[in-house]
């Protein structure tokens, strides 16, 4: 069977079909998908590697990256999230030939020790946002921010969940659900990615008829965020405005899910029941703390490993294109993932 009738067949180019059989890894997954189904249904095998005609695929460079957690103190096994999303990423696809470093520095005004003898390629950063004379110090190691926290001013390259779309997700969902009266609860409202997922909350719930509450905690800026360890105090005083809001929400949004097994375990104390008095959707997917609630509220996921993927391919780039000018930013839409029993109108 020639490559043309192949490319025809699946409806690609003969140039893709080349690139399936000797690249597949550059190859879009639904064409490639298409194009295997075609060799699979006509029994096609193509040449061994040393037998084709035309360039071979070089095995990529190996690269050495760093991960730079600003504001954070070394060795937090909690930080280790990086690597195993990006083991998982190197396992199914060869062409990521990274060797990681990860990094830490207590404050943004200091850069990693240990990065001058990491003798790095280019570095991810992630946390706290670096002073701007600390990024002047990185001086031409290409870097893109990765995540959350970062400011309007940051003037490099970023890759970051789209926070706008988790809030108006959640708007939408409550409002299929049937509630009429809404609450968006958290604990971090200076912590950057919270804020505009409650300010997309808020906009989206007013456009679409909803009564919305916003239950704040107290502003904490300057703190790492990926250092922070809530009080229950904080979580008792935030149920007890909640129990005081006047229409009593019924559908409640919580943007990050760091404190909500502790929050809903305030709630079940002041005698408030999910399913019945509640229902929740999270605005973060983490297995570990979902899989050890009480219940399955609805999550919103922001596609982790896609996120992962996104930096470290862009990362590349900007190592192998030193030279391009401007800012590149870079989104990842989220996902909702609703409970099994989630009919529509549970709560009057």
């Amino acid at each position: 069977m020639l490559i043309a009738e192949i490319a025809r067949k699946a409806k690609v180019s003969p140039a893709t079909v080349s690139r399936a059989i000797n690249q597949p890894s550059i190859v879009a997954p639904d064409s490639l998908a298409r194009i295997q189904a075609v060799m699979r249904q006509h029994n096609y095998r193509p040449a061994p590697l040393e037998r084709r005609r035309g360039p071979k695929a070089r095995k990529p460079d190996l690269r050495r990256i760093g991960v730079w957690f600003v504001g954070a103190k070394a060795n937090n096994p909690s930080l280790n999230w990086f690597q195993d999303q990006l083991l998982q990423i190197q396992s199914g696809n060869p062409r990521y030939r990274v060797d990681l470093s990860v990094l830490f520095s207590n404050t943004p005004d200091e850069l990693p020790s240990r990065l001058p003898e990491a003798q790095l390629d280019g570095i991810i950063i992630q946390g706290m946002e670096p002073s701007p004379a600390c990024l002047t110090r990185l001086g031409k190691l290409p870097h893109v921010w990765f995540m959350t926290r970062r400011s309007t001013t940051f003037a490099s390259d970023f890759v970051e969940p789209n926070n706008e779309e988790n809030g108006q997700i959640a708007a939408d969902y409550l409002k299929r659900r049937g509630h009429k009266s809404v609450a968006v609860i958290t604990t971090d409202p200076d912590y950057s990615a919270v804020a505009r997922r409650v300010r997309a909350f808020i906009q989206r719930a007013g456009e679409i008829g909803l009564h919305v509450h916003s239950i704040l905690g107290t502003a904490n800026p300057g703190v790492s965020y990926l250092e922070i360890t809530h009080a229950n105090t904080e979580n008792d005083a935030l149920v007890r405005r909640f129990l005081a809001a006047k229409p009593r929400p019924t559908g409640l949004y919580i943007p990050v899910d760091h404190f909500c097994g502790s929050f809903f375990r305030s709630l079940r104390e002041a005698g408030q029941q999910a399913g019945r008095d509640f229902d929740t959707v999270l605005g973060n997917f983490n297995p570990i703390i979902y899989h050890n609630l009480d219940h399955s509220p609805a999550a919103i996921d922001i596609n982790l490993p896609t996120l992962v993927r996104k930096v470290v391919d862009h990362l590349m780039w900007r190592i192998e294109n030193p030279g391009a000018i401007g800012r590149v930013g870079v989104t990842v839409s989220p996902t909702l993932i609703e409970p099994k029993s989630s009919a529509v109108g549970a709560i009057a």
